[in-house]
């Protein structure tokens, strides 16, 4: 699929109760493992400090996010969120690219992620993105996982030519 043509540009603290929005509603697909919304604008407001969520916009929609924050030689990625009307558009692959190269930018040279275990769909997409599994983590014990599970920690080489 090619990556649709979306404006792109860095969230502001005006932007963190749509960007929680539409976490939470990406986010729907893994209510069979965990109660309660994925994140509150007052948490998306407080990892802005941290790193920075990129946003892909069709008009005045916002059509999906990422979470991205350089931290030494790694970068993270993080709420890839589309809007469910527009999944499998390629929209989650252009901001994966946008991610990638905010962080490359920033003196990365590798890439991870935390996915969980149970979205057994996700490690599929993201070995097409060059990603591989490097390890685990535990989930967190904070009463709101309804099902045993775990992270999975997928990494990607950034290549400094590319972007």
């Amino acid at each position: 699929m090619a990556a649709p043509s979306l404006p792109l540009r860095p969230a502001t603290a005006a932007d963190a109760p749509r960007i929680a929005a539409l976490v939470n509603a990406a986010f729907q697909v893994e209510r069979f493992f965990v109660e309660g919304d994925r994140i509150s604008a007052d948490e998306v407001a407080s990892m802005m400090a941290r790193g920075s969520f990129l946003l892909a916009e069709d008009e005045d929609a916002l059509v999906g996010c990422v979470y991205a924050e350089p931290r030494g030689e790694s970068g993270y990625l993080g709420l890839l969120s589309v809007d469910p009307a527009r999944q499998a558009q390629g929209v989650g692959r252009f901001l994966v690219a946008a991610a990638e190269d905010h962080c490359r930018r920033a003196g990365c040279r590798r890439m991870d992620m935390l996915i969980v275990n149970l979205r057994t769909e996700l490690p599929p997409f993201y070995r097409r993105l060059g990603y591989a599994e490097s390890g685990t983590a535990p989930f967190p014990d904070n009463g709101r996982a309804t099902q045993r599970c775990h992270f999975i920690r997928m990494s990607k080489p950034l290549d400094a030519a590319a972007g």
